[in-house]
């Protein structure tokens, strides 16, 4: 069953209750009723949103990963500059290499982040789109609940009326 057809289903709930007497703005819901289609709305939530969060928690562990890469990297970069180092002649040589083993470990290390970044960025951007069209989805919905109460209260409102009238 589809959002749609649960809340749909809710609506013809509110519209069979019965008014409490006196009160023209109160219903007698069937609780269990509306307790289970609340309940199959949450289980019929878009997989987007579930997607989501599974995807922002992936680049995540990417990000993580990428940057436990580089500090490897220059872990091994640092540990191989220090053997050369036990040579004089070998010494500036090695310098010069762990530096550009380390520029080259940072740049990579950069790299992967920033287009981890990007990666995050249309990923948010895909999910902000589907959370704003269930919103409106949501806002429209509201709207129909909205002018279905007020055409109940409408009716309720007259027959109060016709009985005052009569009596």
């Amino acid at each position: 069953m589809s959002i749609d057809e649960i809340l749909e289903e809710m609506d013809d709930l509110l519209d069979k209750a019965l008014t409490v007497p006196i009160v023209s703005n109160k219903k007698v819901v069937d609780g269990e009723r509306m307790r289970e289609l609340i309940n199959d709305v949450r289980l019929n939530m878009p997989h987007e949103l579930k997607a989501a969060q599974k995807i922002e928690f992936d680049c995540q562990r990417i990000l993580n990963e990428a940057k436990m890469n580089a500090e490897a990297i220059i872990r091994k970069a640092e540990e191989r500059a220090v053997q050369i180092v036990s040579k004089e002649a070998v010494v500036a040589e090695a310098e010069k290499r762990a530096e550009e083993i380390i520029r080259k470990a940072q740049a990579t290390a950069k790299n992967a982040q920033s287009t981890m970044a990007l990666s995050l960025a249309k990923m948010l951007n895909d999910t902000e789109t589907m959370y704003n069209r269930n919103l409106m989805d949501i806002k429209r919905t509201k709207e129909k609940l909205t002018a279905t109460i007020k055409s109940s209260q409408s009716v309720n409102q007259n027959i109060s009326n016709e009985d005052s009238n009569r009596g």
